[in-house]
């Protein structure tokens, strides 16, 4: 377990001091508050793609629509991505502030499937479109495994369910501040309710009431952190912070990781948030994205190797 020393970045302060209360979406108008994200987040795309270089354009694998990212001088395999959003808004669009420097920095080809959200498309429809975009890129070596909040719910989901097929599975996973208990469990959700500057409590309850839409929440399924692990699962990375609202779950799932003998890293962020690398603005988003992509990129090289 690493974390950042000498406490957080002047860039950082400035966004807590500026930060407006969380609230949750009306559900009557999740089409707009989607749309109002990806306004939002369009400039700070805009920079990312400019910034790594990296070439974009849309895919269909396996009937799902996605995003490829392509760098300079790609090096052979794939990184499966999955958005975050609680399962209810985002895209692969504005993920790619996270995915386009990863893909520079790993130098391989980035795949984000565009999965189905809830309510109009509760569990476990998005899994399956993740998992229908995994299968096909099995054939594909070396691939890795990232996902961030929701995203990392699923990269956990999808490689469960791999084991279970009897599919291969990746040379390395990384999950960002994963959201991997839907029964909130863990202390950091009433803890950090109000600490974190981009999720609360309220936002959360509502979206894995949506998501899950009635569903057992303990199925490892909708939250993987009850699944079955085992050696057999890849070496993970964890990235979050002492004020992300789902801090318990990283801490938890590394805990679960490690005693299922997988090579486990965590890195806590002193005062930082839920999926702080979703900020371009942060030189501890660029440090920690550049931490993931060479512990995956070396993990697949060991692969290609």
């Amino acid at each position: 377990m690493t974390s950042n020393p000498g406490g957080i970045s002047s860039e950082a302060m400035q966004l807590l001091a500026e930060a407006p209360p969380v609230q949750a979406p009306d559900p009557a108008v999740l089409a707009e508050y989607r749309a109002e994200l990806r306004a939002y987040y369009t400039p700070g795309v805009e920079r990312a793609i400019a910034a790594s270089g990296v070439a974009v354009s849309d895919a269909q694998i396996a009937g799902v629509s996605c995003l490829e990212l392509l760098p300079n001088e790609p090096k052979p395999g794939t990184i499966l991505y999955c958005y975050g959003g609680g399962f209810v808004s985002g895209s692969p669009f504005e993920d790619l502030i996270v995915a386009a420097p990863l893909a520079q920095l790993a130098a391989r080809r980035v795949i984000m499937p565009n999965y189905r959200l809830a309510p109009e498309h509760p569990w476990p429809a998005s899994i399956d479109d993740g998992y229908a975009v995994y299968r096909s890129l099995t054939d594909v070596q070396p691939f890795g495994l990232a996902g961030e909040s929701a995203g990392g719910n699923m990269a956990l989901a999808l490689i469960l369910r791999a084991r279970a097929e009897g599919l291969p599975l990746p040379s390395a996973m990384a999950l960002l501040s994963p959201w991997c208990d839907l029964t909130h469990g863990g202390d950091s959700l009433t803890a950090n309710d109000g600490r974190d500057p981009t999720l609360s409590f309220e936002w959360v309850k509502l979206a894995a009431e949506l998501y899950a839409d009635g569903a057992d929440r303990s199925k490892p399924d909708i939250s993987p952190l009850f699944g079955k692990f085992g050696s057999w699962a890849p070496p993970t990375m964890i990235t979050t912070g002492t004020r992300d609202l789902l801090q318990s779950h990283a801490v938890c799932l590394s805990r679960v990781l490690k005693a299922s003998g997988i090579p486990t890293d965590i890195n806590i962020w002193d005062g930082l948030w839920h999926v702080f690398e979703f900020d371009d603005r942060l030189p501890e988003a660029a440090q920690s994205i550049a931490a993931i992509a060479e512990f995956v990129s070396a993990h697949m090289d060991g692969v290609q190797g």
